[in-house]
């Protein structure tokens, strides 16, 4: 049960199986015999989501199910919620409470489903580790000396160590994908602009989507559906994004007439030789499938990290310059003065990787440097996006592997921040150039889970779902649980 897919879980809850009071009650069993472990989640209010069990129970009754009706979902601590602390896992929010509910949250509230919690994160979304966060590292339930990648980790440990059976998560440089590939679950960041960004806290408005984190492909087109669409109070969310169906582009059962790119600038020295076998044996399979393998070349992605190093701190610099102990935030206690609150409000509240990022973007935006960084790494951006425009003249979709490496032990690179920033290398690219990119499970090395990351055009969800359901349809990758906390590995 701990690893049944949404759909399963559906239904039973459709069949009169199961009731929505009695699935919340187990997953909450879960969650007090095994977070203690991983520290996946930051907030957990039992009354509230039992309460919500009963409502959603009464609205079956009387009114039929909605899509999510009853179906328990985790959030990140990065959306804004009514019903209890938002915090972005930084001091600097301890004990903040939103008045208003994120779009996103909204909608999934109003699909019928239940929201189990806040999770763990890198502060401010900014790690690749989620060992930045306020609350303490968050662990791999693979090996609970390893992290769950970043920054979304405690949405991925949750959906991997069985505590809920989906999450949403955000994507800025990979935050959705790289996680979801070392924890082994499937995870989506949609196209920059289907999805509504009010109410997600901001780090890089630019790059910043949200996306959901499950089991598998079509659970994760489940909650997609109810996710996208226009929001007229977020100027970023495009009004009439093409649409797609996306439950029937899960139907798929081969890859016939599919043409593959694999980008030679993706499988390079220095990535882990188990990782680089495993995403090769899953296009191998991808051909057996029907599918056709064309390398293509990205010729700009060697400057992905410098240029989101620069954009995406320039943008958080002036995102965070809000959390002044005036307008949000923590205040320091007894101020001398208005510039030593300002001061010591920001360095008591804000974190070592938070405060590093802060001065590498106000030093990029600064005159005098504003030309040579931000602007010149915003034209590298628009030669990234151009790559990717070209390739599809040739090729459907793009398989690459998601993360280099996989899961590395908890405290290993958190003293080099620049070999931690190289775990999203191959992820990075596609926030810049705004397109839909997935990560599924494809294999294994040494125990700790591999993830085979799909990239399509703009607005191309469908693409990446019908490749994935084919590819899962094929192994048997995400019927893997760790064994530890009761799955068969």
């Amino acid at each position: 049960m701990p690893f049944s897919s949404l759909s399963d879980l559906k239904s039973q809850l459709d069949a009169g199986e199961t009731t929505a009071v009695e699935l919340a009650q187990r997953y909450l069993d879960r969650i007090d015999a095994h977070n203690g472990e991983l520290n996946a989640f930051v907030d957990v209010d039992h009354k509230h989501i039992i309460d919500q069990a009963k409502a959603s129970d009464a609205h079956r009754a009387k009114h039929g199910a909605r899509p999510l009706e009853g179906l328990p979902i985790a959030v990140k601590d990065i959306f804004c919620t009514q019903d209890g602390p938002t915090t972005c896992c930084s001091n600097i929010l301890k004990g903040f409470h939103a008045p208003y509910d994120a779009h996103v949250i909204t909608r999934l509230k109003n699909a019928g489903a239940i929201l189990v919690g806040k999770t763990n994160m890198d502060e401010f979304a900014m790690g690749s580790s989620t060992e930045t966060s306020a609350f303490g590292p968050c662990r791999n339930p693979w090996d609970v000396e390893r992290i769950p990648g970043g920054s979304s980790g405690g949405s991925a440990s949750a959906v991997a160590g069985g505590l809920v059976p989906a999450a949403l998560g955000t994507d800025t440089g990979g935050s959705i994908r790289q996680p979801a590939a070392v924890c082994g679950i499937t995870g989506l960041k949609p196209t920059y602009g289907r999805v509504s960004r009010r109410g997600i806290i901001a780090f890089a408005s630019s790059l910043d989507q949200a996306g959901p984190m499950t089991r598998t492909v079509r659970d994760t087109a489940m909650i997609s559906a109810i996710l996208c669409g226009h929001d007229s109070g977020d100027s970023t969310s495009v009004v009439n994004a093409p649409e797609i169906d996306w439950l029937a582009a899960c139907d798929s059962v081969d890859m016939k007439g599919l043409k593959i790119g694999k980008p030679k600038e993706y499988f390079v020295d220095g990535m882990d030789a188990g990782v680089r076998a495993a995403v090769e044996a899953a296009l191998a399979k991808c051909v057996e499938l029907g599918a056709e393998i064309v390398d293509i070349s990205l010729p700009h992605t060697k400057y992905a990290v410098a240029a989101y190093y620069v954009i995406a701190p320039s943008e958080a610099s002036a995102n965070l310059s809000r959390y002044d102990g005036v307008r949000f935030g923590k205040r320091c206690e007894n101020p001398q003065d208005l510039v030593d609150m300002y001061t010591r409000s920001r360095d008591e509240g804000f974190g070592s990787e938070v405060k590093r990022r802060i001065l590498t973007g106000t030093f990029a935006l600064s005159s005098g440097y504003y030309d040579a960084y931000y602007l010149k790494a915003q034209q590298v951006r628009t030669l990234i996006r151009q790559d990717f425009l070209d390739a599809f003249e040739k090729v459907d979709i793009i398989a690459t592997p998601t993360s280099p490496i996989p899961a590395f032990k908890i405290g290993e690179k958190t003293d080099d921040p620049i070999t931690m920033y190289l775990s999203d290398i191959f992820t990075i690219a596609l926030n810049l150039a705004g397109l839909p990119g997935m990560s599924q499970p494809c294999g294994f090395v040494e125990d700790l889970p591999v993830g085979l990351q799909w990239i399509a055009p703009a607005w191309r969800e469908d693409v990446l779902l019908s490749a994935a359901s084919a590819y899962e349809g094929a192994t048997d990758w995400t019927t893997k649980a760790p064994a530890a906390f009761g799955g068969e590995s």
